[in-house]
């Protein structure tokens, strides 16, 4: 079966980036309980939450697209 899409970076860091993502979130919402400063605070929360939410959402995304691949791969 060929693949129909293009790899523009290496499988490794492709297949590392939900975790970056997850690993970014709780560093930035543990950092949003230790800064005082300004805006800060709100804005490392959403970030950290935007982050957490993206890597789930990706990693969610891939396991039920290499599900469906080997269901329908059989």
């Amino acid at each position: 079966m060929e693949n129909k899409y293009t790899m523009w970076i290496a499988k490794p860091i492709y297949e590392s980036l939900p975790y970056l993502y997850l690993l970014a979130g709780a560093a930035s919402l543990s950092a949003s309980m230790y800064v005082n400063n300004w805006y800060w605070p709100t804005i490392s929360f959403v970030t950290g939450l935007f982050c957490l939410v993206a890597g789930l959402v990706v990693l969610l995304k891939r396991r039920d697209y290499r599900v469906t691949e080997r269901r329908s791969g059989q």
